[in-house]
């Protein structure tokens, strides 16, 4: 049972609701020095707005890195670069959204 609750608890924590929240980017893994590491790993994560995530990586050239892995994750953001930030504007929850995490079958009862 400890599993399923694992399991549900990580796929709620993916969910794009319309509200920033720094779990979204736990499960996005980074390249460094040749292993795939967590994004928390390499950059802070933090939240600017209610809507908006930052990240900042710690090292200048691992900000390009970072971009990309967080345009190839399965979140469907774009994030946007200025200086050594990176900002992630959350877009509002709309009714179609509502309507896809409804047909989802991962959260149906």
């Amino acid at each position: 049972m400890q599993k399923s609750v694992s399991a549900l608890n990580n796929a709620m924590a993916k969910i794009r609701a319309g509200r920033a929240h720094t779990s979204l980017l736990d499960h996005v893994l980074v390249p460094y020095y040749g292993s795939d590491v967590a994004l928390s790993q390499v950059a802070n994560v933090g939240i600017e707005d209610s809507r908006t995530l930052t990240v900042t990586p710690w090292e200048k050239p691992m900000l390009s890195v970072v971009e990309k892995a967080i345009m190839a994750s399965d979140l469907g953001v774009n994030p946007n670069s200025a200086g050594m930030t990176i900002r992630i504007p959350i877009p509002p929850l709309t009714e179609e959204r509502r309507r896809d995490l409804g047909k989802s079958g991962t959260f149906r009862c």
